[in-house]
């Protein structure tokens, strides 16, 4: 006579593979939504937070299935492993950014000049939603950023400014940022007048003028609107970047200054959202610099 043996069915396995999906599809949708639709980052953030209550259930549920399978050989291996797979995206992607966040220091906004940084040419304006953020940068911000990003600082390069602002412009295109504002840019143009000759200036310097013109005071001009700590022949690029993957939305501002025979370049980057921005701005930038490094290769000073 035949025995034939029953395995018992594992109802949390299969449980653990339904909240794993429906993890996995709001995650995907929304990941979707916000990098290439009208998702906006808190609206992302709180459906990734939904999923991951799903995606955790799904964990524990399929824990379960493989308890009981070890335990009782119960039905419901394949949907426990199933459940870890469709749950690993959305734990994989909270993980990394609870892991930046203990990690990095709570700041939004980076630069690297310090002491003066760079104004924005208009000022970003978001609606922040849930993600509350100081809406200035303290001192106590900027030497956070100089603790956790030591060698985030502006680059001197023994160039002229036309050749330097070619170099930004190329690596503006390699890095994606799209320019939004501009400022200065006429002064990367070489002032071609200055340098044509005229064909009667040596027989116009002989002739002796009647009247000797008085040196006189320059006035000072009072430049309204001017911004402090910009000069007038600073050039100014402001722009909008945003994370390949999931599409995160920082602003970019790149200040070019001649300085004798050189060019000094800083960059400030700040996130749209939030009062953290898990150490993707600092990333970026040092990512830019570097660009620009390789792209100005051999002319780079201190």
């Amino acid at each position: 006579m035949m025995v034939r043996y029953e395995r018992p069915y594992s109802h949390a396995a299969h449980w653990a593979r339904r909240f794993a999906r429906i993890a996995f599809a709001i995650f995907a949708l929304s990941l979707a939504a916000h990098r290439f639709g009208p998702l906006t980052t808190p609206h992302f953030l709180g459906l990734v937070g939904l999923s991951g209550v799903f995606a955790l259930l799904g964990v524990l549920l399929a824990v379960v299935g493989l308890a009981r399978l070890w335990q009782v050989a119960a039905v419901g291996g394949l949907a426990s492993a199933s459940a870890l797979v469709y749950a690993a995206p959305t734990l994989g992607f909270i993980g990394f950014g609870v892991e930046q966040y203990l990690t990095r220091p709570a700041i939004y906004d980076v630069s690297t000049d310090t002491v003066t940084p760079p104004p924005w040419l208009k000022v970003p304006q978001t609606e922040e939603s849930w993600l509350k953020r100081n809406p200035t940068v303290t001192p106590e911000d900027r030497e956070a950023q100089i603790v956790a990003y030591p060698g985030l600082t502006g680059r001197r390069y023994d160039g002229a400014l036309d050749r330097v602002f070619q170099g930004v412009r190329n690596v503006v295109e390699k890095t994606r940022v799209g320019i939004t504002q501009e400022l200065g840019v006429e002064n990367t143009r070489a002032d071609l007048e200055d340098l044509a000759v005229r064909p009667n200036a040596g027989a116009d310097a002989a002739v002796e003028p009647e009247n000797v013109p008085v040196p006189e005071s320059r006035p000072e001009i009072a430049l309204e609107g001017a911004i402090p700590g910009r000069r007038s022949s600073d050039v100014v690029l402001q722009g909008e970047w945003r994370t390949l993957i999931a599409g995160f939305r920082f602003d970019v501002l790149i200040r070019l200054r001649e300085e004798a025979e050189t060019t000094f370049v800083d960059l400030r980057v700040a996130s749209r959202y939030g009062q953290h921005d898990l150490g993707i701005g600092a990333a970026f930038a040092d990512q830019f610099l570097r660009a620009l490094d390789a792209e100005l290769l051999g002319i780079a000073g201190d």
